[in-house]
């Protein structure tokens, strides 16, 4: 059940161009730990996903993001994650500290999205991003790309979609 749902929101996050190739990952919390996609692996054809225990060892195909969605999960009361490689949003990640979304639907959703320092799949970045999701839900890793924690796949899906449509609106408007 778990891997059609992975992929129906992979194929939707790669058909809005939020991911391309193998980059992103994404989880889902579960009984004493959580499931995410395997490393390397494509997001619209994402295979069976990997259980990673929040006690215990992680398994060697688990995404190497794991400890950015094991902090995500102990920091905040989210039941699922994405994590996307949008172009707009890492690209105002570059030159800002935080995204201030200038239309309507992302002042709703997000109002203000901060940008977060470390190297992916660190220790640093996994403590930064679980602290920024403590006050927002969307995250963006500076160069890398966006954290959206939800209560579900399609949440973080539309959090991570919302957080690219304002940053497009924004390098538009020539707000880079």
């Amino acid at each position: 059940m778990l891997d059609t749902e992975f992929e129906r929101i992979g194929r939707r996050l790669f058909a809005e161009g939020l991911v391309s190739g193998n980059f992103g990952n994404m989880s889902v919390l579960g009984e004493g730990g959580y499931y995410i996609t395997r490393t390397a692996s494509y997001l619209d054809l994402p295979g069976q996903p990997v259980f990673v225990p929040f006690n215990g060892d992680v398994p060697a195909e688990a995404s190497s993001e794991y400890r950015v969605h094991h902090e995500i999960y102990l920091k905040t009361g989210c039941r699922a994650v994405v994590h996307a490689h949008p172009v707009y949003s890492v690209t105002l990640s570059l030159v800002r500290d935080a995204v201030v979304p200038a239309d309507s639907e992302g002042k709703m959703v997000c109002p203000v999205i901060p940008v977060v320092d470390g190297n992916p799949g660190s220790g640093e970045l996994a403590l930064n991003i679980g602290d920024a999701c403590r006050k927002g839900r969307v995250v963006i890793a500076r160069g890398h790309g966006t954290f959206a924690a939800g209560e579900t796949l399609d949440e973080a899906y539309l959090l991570t979609s919302a957080t690219e449509h304002s940053c497009r609106i924004l390098s538009l408007l020539g707000r880079l």
